[in-house]
């Protein structure tokens, strides 16, 4: 399986940007979303990016990665990396429209 990762942009050239991300800092090949401006958020695979993403959905993704690590480490309350899980969930909008 190949998951996501968000990084941000610390500085970019024409093909590689230098990035931050959970591993620290890394290379990231950025020729699928062309040059990007330092604190740019890009979700990236196997350390290319394939999305520019915003700062809300990269948090979240990375709330979802430390979950995945807290329960390989054996946890099972896992309500404090999803805020959202508090709530009735919603059907997405044209599930809705759909419904009687």
């Amino acid at each position: 399986m190949c998951l996501g990762i968000p990084v941000q942009v610390i500085d970019c050239g024409e093909h590689f940007a230098r990035c931050r991300g959970r591993a620290g800092e890394v290379d990231i090949d950025i020729r699928l979303v062309g040059v990007q401006a330092p604190g740019t958020w890009l979700l990236c695979f196997l350390d290319a990016a394939r999305e520019v993403i915003p700062a809300e959905r990269a948090a979240a993704v990375n709330a979802a990665l430390a979950a995945l690590s807290a329960v390989d480490a054996g946890a099972t309350d896992l309500s404090a990396f999803f805020a959202d899980l508090d709530r009735e969930p919603q059907l997405p909008e044209f599930l809705r429209m759909q419904t009687p």
